[in-house]
């Protein structure tokens, strides 16, 4: 099944990742600690203005089970459990968190040949409903995803779109919002030493007839270091460079320009760091 579509999630995904990924503008910090026996650890720590979050996330992998759990700076526990292959080519996860008792989600993913289908249940009695499928190939799918509240009987959510993908580009088309705006991305690798990879993103809004576009690039400076930029139709400016400076060890530097903020700082820097021994 390697020419399988992406889910519908995935439409658009490479330049979204390009132009929005890794970007951080606080400070945080992550270590993660893996094991042979299939018990990892991942602590992470992030400090917005006077505000310091964190959690400690404990991932259990046995067979085609894995337990995900992760507690916070605020006792909140979060549990997530996923079997592979529950059926041919059928994931399946049940999620919830304590002490909200109305958390519980079912996921359940079914990958053909010719299409991916997700879909999602609240284990609640007034359940919020979610469905996605996408058709074709890896080259070119078509998905649409749909969203529904039983307590108000009304659609949460309704978007639809296209994507076509090749080794060296991709583009995506989306109606989003609910038929509200339409999206259109393009990302190109352009076949340069350095990796040098542009893309660009459009929205167009029906009601107000807003257009806003953003573009982006990434190159390698070194063959451990990457530079990101972006700019928008606003006057927004940001950048970030990434450097891994040992193995699945990263240093990320961001930093953004607002021309709009005339009251507070127009500038913006955050530093994340990513640990893996």
């Amino acid at each position: 099944m390697a020419n399988n579509p992406a889910p519908f999630s995935d439409i658009g995904k490479r330049a979204r990742d390009l132009l929005y990924k890794d970007y951080n503008f606080d400070q945080k910090f992550t270590l993660q600690i893996p094991s042979s026996t299939g018990l990892g650890l991942i602590a992470t720590g992030s400090k917005k203005d006077q505000f310091f979050v964190g959690d400690i996330n404990t991932l259990y992998m046995s067979g085609n089970t894995t337990v995900d759990v992760k507690v916070d700076t605020y006792s909140n526990v979060s549990t997530k459990v996923t079997v592979n292959d529950i059926f041919h080519s059928t994931k399946a996860a049940l999620s919830f968190n304590v002490p909200d008792h109305k958390s519980g989600k079912l996921d359940v993913q079914y990958l053909h040949p010719h299409a991916a289908i997700d879909s999602s249940i609240g284990l609640n009695p007034s359940p919020q409903l979610e469905l996605s499928a996408a058709i074709g190939s890896k080259d070119l799918c078509l998905g649409a995803e749909v969203g529904f509240n039983t307590t108000s009987a009304s659609f949460t959510k309704y978007n639809a779109g296209i994507a076509f993908n090749k080794p060296d580009f991709s583009a995506a088309l989306l109606l989003v919002d609910r038929g509200q705006a339409l999206k259109a991305s393009y990302i190109h690798y352009v076949d340069r030493p350095d990796g040098f990879t542009i893309a660009t993103e459009i929205t167009h809004r029906f009601s107000s007839f807003e257009n806003r576009f953003t573009i982006g690039s990434s190159k390698l400076i070194d063959p451990h270091t990457v530079l990101k930029t972006r700019f928008s139709n606003d006057g927004k400016g940001a950048f970030q460079v990434q450097r891994a400076w040992r193995p699945n060890s990263l240093i990320t530097l961001s930093g953004e320009y607002d021309p709009t903020k005339i009251f507070s700082s127009s500038t913006k820097l955050g530093l994340s760091l990513a640990l893996k021994p």
